[in-house]
């Protein structure tokens, strides 16, 4: 596809105008204070087609030359002991290890722990921004969805697949996490190699793959778009749910996910540094996007009704209002015109318990010192990835 050229094609449809004058688009701008063009489109673009292909080349030599567990085993040990020059290892191994324990010149450890500090701040803020604005407003994104259904997520389950996503979350947002060998690095690396083998998997198995429109799967722009997902649209939703946030910790979040990123193989010039980059950069992408389709629609209902079919709560009655409470948030934090398109259920009294929480976010805030939030919320945050962990490595839970 070296030689595609890809233009803003939807930046004169209706939903992109209605996103970017009068939706989440328009509060990202006022949110960020951004003005946005088109004027880098072309240096951004390439990426829909770029992938990481140092990643690709570790599962092709790791992975797919023995057993799935004695690849993992293989990969677990270089993650705990490291890889050197002399080691004899394949060389896309010595690549990938050589490139991720490199610590990057700009690197901040004290801004990385302000942005851990905001994620475990937010306590259960934080799990309602992932799930009701950053993971489903991402479902309003039809071809950014086209790998899960490729991979068959929705046979998964939302509850396996939210589970997954918490794990990663959870881990890489901790004290210290990304230090080389700690837990937060290891997640980083094994997430890259699943995007890899899955993307290995979509190329072999997905015949239809529509590599013009859709881009490679799991491709460099999309996955930058998947990070701001986890700082700007997240610390945004934070935000609107009446959360504070010092300058440090607003730094310190896009600073924590450009690490990520970077342990992710994404370049270097796709991860944003502060809210305007950010906004800037999901507006140029959002430009290729075309807006929900039936599988967006599918994975949006599959994510609400992960509350009903997840046995963490003992009564039906419990699951159910969940529900309701996670429908309340979607409603409120993302705009009309996307919850319609994702078909999200009217209910009654949907702002009731969202500015409900706005109102004792507040008061929580001057009561409360912040190092007892950042230590309730970790606590509770380990507690609800507990609680996950319990029911899918259940083997009855299907």
């Amino acid at each position: 596809m070296e030689n595609t050229i890809l233009q803003p094609y939807f930046k004169d449809s209706t939903h992109f105008k209605d996103f970017w004058a009068k939706g989440n688009g328009k509060q990202l701008l006022e949110f960020s204070g951004t003005e946005v063009s088109f004027k880098d489109f072309e240096k951004f673009s390439p990426y829909f087609y770029h992938v990481d292909e140092i990643g690709d080349q570790v599962v092709k030599d790791v992975y797919l030359t023995q057993k799935f567990h004695e690849a993992s085993r293989e990969i677990e040990g270089y993650i705990r002991n490291g890889v050197s020059e002399n080691d004899n290892v394949p060389e896309s191994v010595k690549q990938l290890f050589l490139q991720t324990q490199k610590i990057p010149d700009w690197l901040d450890y004290n801004l990385i722990k302000s942005g851990a500090e905001l994620c475990m701040r937010s306590n259960l803020d934080s799990l309602i921004s992932l799930r009701d604005y950053c993971l489903i407003g991402g479902y309003d994104y039809a071809y950014l969805n086209k790998p899960l259904i490729a991979t068959e997520a929705l046979k998964k389950g939302a509850v396996k697949r939210l589970s997954e996503t918490l794990d990663f979350w959870v881990n890489v947002t901790r004290y210290d996490a990304l230090e080389i060998h700690k837990k937060g690095y290891e997640f980083a690396i094994k997430t890259r190699l699943i995007h890899s083998y899955a993307r290995l998997s979509i190329k072999k198995h997905y015949k239809d793959w529509d590599t013009k429109n859709w881009g490679e799967p799991i491709n460099s722009w999309d996955m930058m778009a998947t990070y701001i997902g986890f700082s700007l649209v997240f610390m945004h939703s934070l935000h609107k749910l009446g959360n504070t946030f010092s300058d440090a910790e607003e730094k310190g979040i896009f600073h924590l996910w450009k690490y990520v990123g970077y342990i992710l193989g994404i370049p270097e010039n796709l991860l944003p540094n502060d809210k305007k980059q950010a906004t800037q950069y999901f507006y140029l992408w959002t430009s290729v996007q075309p807006s929900a389709d039936k599988d967006s629609v599918l994975l949006a209902h599959s994510l609400l009704n992960e509350s009903l079919e997840n046995p963490i709560l003992k009564y039906k009655f419990q699951r159910k209002n969940l529900r309701y409470l996670h429908i309340c948030c979607t409603w409120f934090l993302l705009d009309d015109e996307v919850c319609k398109r994702l078909q999200i259920p009217k209910v009654s009294n949907r702002k009731a318990f969202p500015r409900t929480k706005w109102i004792i976010n507040k008061i929580y805030d001057n009561l409360v010192s912040r190092q007892a939030r950042i230590n309730k919320g970790n606590k509770d945050q380990m507690k609800v990835l507990s609680d996950y962990h319990n029911i899918t490595q259940n083997s009855n839970f299907h």
